[in-house]
């Protein structure tokens, strides 16, 4: 049996994929640039939070496991992540 965290983790990215898969035939049946851009602007919103959540699903799995100073080193890692992706 797989471990629910894991399990959480891996459903929230086959979720994303699915999410990927669909804007990418809605570009192909729309077959128009300026649709096509408004379709990939959503996709920036979903991948952020995708990347989140199951970054804190993880962190709540390892929360037992990990000292603290190991955890404020992944979450600052995690927000060096954040930083780099959202920042303009």
């Amino acid at each position: 049996m797989f471990n629910k965290v894991v399990l959480s983790m891996a459903a929230l990215r086959i979720f994303s994929g699915s999410v990927e898969i669909a804007a990418a035939v809605l570009m192909l049946r729309f077959n128009q640039i300026d649709k096509a851009l408004i379709v990939n602007s959503g996709l920036a919103l979903v991948g952020p939070f995708v990347l989140l959540t199951t970054t804190t699903i993880g962190f709540v799995g390892l929360a037992d496991k990990l000292s603290f100073s190991k955890l404020a080193f992944v979450l600052c890692g995690v927000s060096f992540i954040l930083i780099g992706i959202l920042k303009k």
